[in-house]
């Protein structure tokens, strides 16, 4: 029974050490701080118009256009980027076109899909084409010849990439949207960056160094950071983990003791035998 009771106990302790995890792994939309999500794009990395995970961005546009989104992904997180672009009256087309979604990062590194849809052809009478693209998982850190996603700032781009000469300027409508999945401890790395890749950062570090009463302006960082800050704390679902590996090791190594000890010495035998 005491062996019983212990191992309730150490059941109740894993539950209780992972379930801050597990609810960590569907996090919820944030909302914008005017109250509603942006309803333009931008033209180029430099003009990429900020939205925040969970928000649904909305932009008119032409055909033959480049817009631009960037949104905030930190370690742990693996971003997936829906886009859907809903197109010209087809009486208005006069053949299929091909559209894509990229992703870039803060370095304007183009990032791999894992999965999806990045690039689709829609034909010549489809109403809308939806992309999507899964980035891989973010990483606190990594060397520096790789092409790792970091935690910073990550750029959308969507365009149309096959398409006739006269069909270009035809109006067309999107709407991005960007979750992230937390993959948490199983994605921890032993080291982590200085400061996240966001736009401005080397400027702002720069003027870090000089002297406080120069009276010079710092860089405009972007506007848009996780809900709880940037690889905001230490803790990973792992030490959970961790510790209740150790707790079950050691309730493993009293009960071999308790089974193997035996019941003492037999009643039969005297003291002094």
């Amino acid at each position: 029974m005491r062996i019983a009771r212990v191992l309730t106990a150490a059941l109740f302790m894993l539950g209780a050490a992972v379930s801050p995890a597990v609810a960590d792994a569907s996090p919820s939309p944030s909302p914008s701080e005017d109250g509603g999500a942006p309803t333009e794009a931008g033209t180029s990395f430099r003009t990429a118009t900020e939205i925040d995970q969970g928000e649904q961005a909305t932009a008119g546009g032409s055909t033959g256009d480049y817009l631009y989104w960037s949104f905030p992904a930190d370690a742990g997180q693996r971003p997936t980027v829906k886009a859907t672009v809903k197109l010209p009256e087809a009486s208005t087309r006069n053949a299929t076109e091909t559209w894509q979604v990229d992703v870039y990062d803060g370095l304007r590194r183009r990032q791999a899909c894992q999965y999806g849809a990045q690039t689709r052809t829609a034909a010549r009478d489809a109403a809308t084409v939806e992309l999507s693209c899964t980035l891989r998982t973010v990483r606190a850190w990594s060397e520096t010849w790789a092409n790792d996603p970091l935690p910073g700032t990550y750029y959308v781009r969507l365009t149309v990439v096959d398409l006739k000469v006269s069909d270009l300027g035809l109006p067309v409508d999107t709407e991005v949207r960007i979750d992230s999945k937390d993959i948490g401890g199983s994605a921890a790395v032993d080291g982590s960056l200085g400061r996240p890749l966001v736009p401005g950062i080397a400027v702002a570090s720069a003027r870090d160094d000089e002297s406080e009463d120069s009276g010079s302006p710092g860089a405009v960082l972007s506007s848009i950071e996780p809900d709880d800050g940037w690889a905001s704390g230490w803790w990973t679902d792992r030490w959970a983990w961790t510790a209740v590996g150790g707790v079950l090791a050691a309730l493993a190594g009293v009960g071999g003791y308790t089974l193997t000890r035996g019941s003492g010495r037999p009643s039969r035998v005297p003291p002094g035998a």
